[in-house]
C-alpha cells in the first residue's frame, strides 16, 4: 500500500512476481548469529515507535504517513498488526519490523535499523516465531536485492495466490494446523 503522486489517494500494489521468504530459506550468516547475541528481542511492546522509525523520511519511508500509522495502530490494538523489536544492551530500540498476521500468513510491511544487523535480527526472530506457531507464509512483497541476499524469492502470482489460500485456511476444530 502507499500514497501515490496524486496526493491523498491510496494506492494498492500487488506485484507479480511476489516476494516471499520461505521459512526454511532464511540465510543466517555467522556474523548475524553473533550480532543476535548483542540484542534483546521483544514483540508488540512499542508498535507505534517501530512504525515511526520505519517512516523516518531520511530513510525513504515517507509513504508511511500519519494516516497509515493511525490505521495500523488500530489494527495492532485489534490484534492484527504486530511488531518485532530489537533492543541494544542499553535498552535502546535498535531496529525492528512490523506487519499484519492473518492465520498462518504474515505480511511484512517495513523494517528499519539504527544499529548494524538489527533489522536482520528482527527478521530472524520473526521467522523463528512463525515456525514455532505453525505459520507458513512470510510475504515480503518485493524481492529486493537485500531481501534476496537473506533468502527471499520471487514467485508468480498464481503460486503466490495458492500459497496465500493455504495459509489463510482456518485451523481445524481440534486446533491442529
Amino acid at each position: 500500500m502507499g500514497v501515490d503522486e496524486l496526493g491523498d489517494q491510496l494506492g494498492w500494489w500487488a506485484p507479480d512476481p511476489r516476494g516471499v521468504l520461505p521459512l526454511d530459506g532464511l540465510r543466517v550468516t555467522r556474523s548475524m548469529r553473533q550480532s543476535a547475541k548483542h540484542f534483546e528481542i521483544r514483540v508488540d511492546t512499542c508498535f507505534t515507535r517501530v512504525m515511526r522509525a520505519c517512516a523516518d523520511p531520511s530513510r525513504g519511508g515517507s509513504w508511511i504517513t500519519e494516516q497509515f500509522i493511525d490505521g495500523y495502530t488500530r489494527l495492532h490494538e485489534l490484534g492484527w498488526a504486530h511488531s518485532v523489536e530489537v533492543f541494544d544492551r542499553r535498552g535502546e530500540l535498535a531496529g525492528g519490523l512490523y506487519g499484519l498476521r492473518i492465520e498462518k500468513y504474515f505480511s511484512g510491511e517495513s523494517m528499519f535499523h539504527i544499529e548494524r544487523d538489527a533489522s536482520k535480527v528482527a527478521l530472524m526472530a520473526l521467522v523463528d516465531l512463525m515456525r514455532s506457531s505453525g505459520m507458513t507464509l512470510l510475504d515480503v512483497q518485493w524481492c529486493s536485492e537485500h531481501l534476496a541476499s537473506l533468502g527471499a524469492i520471487a514467485i508468480p502470482r498464481s503460486e503466490y495466490l495458492a500459497r496465500l489460500a493455504d495459509a489463510l485456511r482456518r485451523l481445524s476444530s481440534d486446533g491442529i494446523p
